[in-house]
């Protein structure tokens, strides 16, 4: 998953992970690329002793526990402005070394990407970015031991305009007071947008998955008339369906600082809830096998494993896109997929309700490719089942390869409810394997990922 750094991005033409060694090269003289807050160059690596390992881990630190920023190795500076290129190695060795250097020296370990850009003229040198998000696990001290005098008991750096600067104690006591408020709001948030979805379709008795999506930091959709008439344009557009090459939703409608999407009246339409804090949840209404027993009463619910997968992959980037294009968020997001057999099956919901059906059980088979019956891997059922992930807001957003990583870390977790170690139909790495889709979903996720060069 790479970093996004929108200003260094407008800076270089493109993301991250396609900067080519020209567009860096050009940035010399130019005082927009001065250093900063989210920028510093190096005109060679760190030292290999103990004074290159902590200017390393206080560089990288001093991102993380800001706003997060960007260290460009193998460009001279004057006054802060790129002055000259002086290629650096860009050897395994060398990756080998900065990624030791990060986890042994700052605690928590400061998450970052290398990327190395190759010269054209000399493969194997160029200049190494090091990407540094705002990391949610400020602050992060460096804990190599110092090499010059210093009445700086707490060694928690932070990035002050293009310099370093040390945080005190009051500083560090309110960093960790933060971090641990803000998880501790997030995982509220992310249960009340979810019961919200759920209360208001409480009537609903068949499986739904259920996804929940919380950014990291909080952004603002403004709910005005002009602007609902472009999003209720967008949603009514959308293709939920990757692959299928249709739009969806039938419905469009503001409610309680949020907009409520649906797509349909039937049992298993889709619905959604897009709050303007960015957050926002859907709920999709499974098609499987009924089994009924002689007096036409339900038994059973069935559904196989692509019929889960496919809409998960679906749901994340519909969700993603409204907390980064409508809200104005960035960063990480904390998401969740549940499955519920029943609505009424959902921890948060007590109906007393004499009725309403007894909640069905419900199972995910794989079925026999040679008679068709399902081949159940549990005697369990499971009425709800839950799953939990961190993911970039624009991998997911982007349809790329972050997105297969979080749909396979989700669903692995997920369906291990119903006895499977992982499902096989998306790799951890994001390798996805279009075949072992169901026949109703198979075609349209291999034509999706042809068209995105996912296969």
């Amino acid at each position: 998953m790479v970093t996004r750094l929108r200003r260094l991005e407008g800076l270089l033409g493109a993301r991250l992970n396609d900067v080519n060694y020209s567009s860096i090269a050009e940035l010399i003289g130019n005082t927009d690329a001065a250093e900063g807050e989210d920028l510093d160059y190096k005109r060679a690596h760190y030292a290999s002793g103990d004074q290159g390992r902590e200017e390393l881990a206080k560089d990288v630190a001093a991102f993380a526990n800001h706003t997060g920023g960007l260290l460009i190795l193998g460009m001279a500076e004057d006054k802060g402005v790129p002055s000259r290129v002086f290629d650096v190695d860009l050897d395994d060795s060398r990756l080998r070394h900065i990624q030791q250097v990060v986890a042994n020296n700052t605690a928590p370990p400061v998450p970052y990407e290398a990327i190395p850009v190759h010269s054209p003229d000399a493969p194997g040198t160029g200049f190494l970015l090091l990407a540094v998000p705002r990391s949610p696990h400020a602050p992060h001290a460096v804990t190599t031991p110092t090499t010059r005098p210093s009445r700086e008991a707490l060694r928690y750096p932070r990035r002050g305009g293009s310099q370093t600067e040390w945080l005190t104690e009051t500083d560090v006591a309110t960093a960790y007071r933060a971090r641990y408020t803000a998880a501790a709001e997030r995982d509220r948030r992310l249960e009340d947008v979810e019961q919200e979805l759920v209360d208001a379709m409480y009537r609903r008795t068949t499986p739904h998955l259920i996804v929940t999506l919380v950014p990291e930091q909080a952004g603002d959709m403004v709910i005005d008339s002009e602007r609902f008439s472009r999003y209720q344009k967008e949603l009514l557009a959308t293709q939920l369906y990757l692959g299928q090459g249709s739009s969806n939703f039938g419905r469009v409608t503001v409610g309680p600082r949020r907009l409520v999407v649906t797509e349909g009246g039937s049992r298993y339409s889709a619905r959604a809830e897009l709050h303007r804090d960015g957050s926002a949840a859907i709920a999709i209404g499974l098609t499987g096998r009924i089994y009924v027993n002689e007096y036409e009463d339900v038994e059973m619910h069935t559904a196989e494993l692509g019929d889960v997968v496919y809409p998960l992959l679906c749901a994340l980037p519909f969700l993603a896109s409204h907390a980064r294009d409508r809200a104005g968020t960035s960063g990480l997001a904390h998401v969740r997929a549940a499955l519920v057999s029943d609505m009424a099956a959902h921890p948060t919901q007590n109906i007393l309700d004499a009725d309403r059906p007894a909640i069905v059980p419900f199972r995910v088979d794989r079925l026999d490719p040679t008679t068709g019956r399902p081949q159940p891997l549990t005697p369990e059922f499971y009425p709800y089942a839950v799953a939990d992930a961190g993911a970039l807001l624009d991998d997911l957003a982007d349809l790329d390869r972050g997105l297969l990583q979080a749909t396979a870390a989700l669903a692995d977790e997920l369906l291990q409810a119903y006895g499977y170690p992982e499902t096989g139909l998306i790799t951890r790495n994001g390798h996805l394997h279009p075949s072992q889709f169901t026949q109703r979903t198979s075609g349209a996720v291999e034509l999706w990922a042809r068209q995105r060069g996912l296969l």
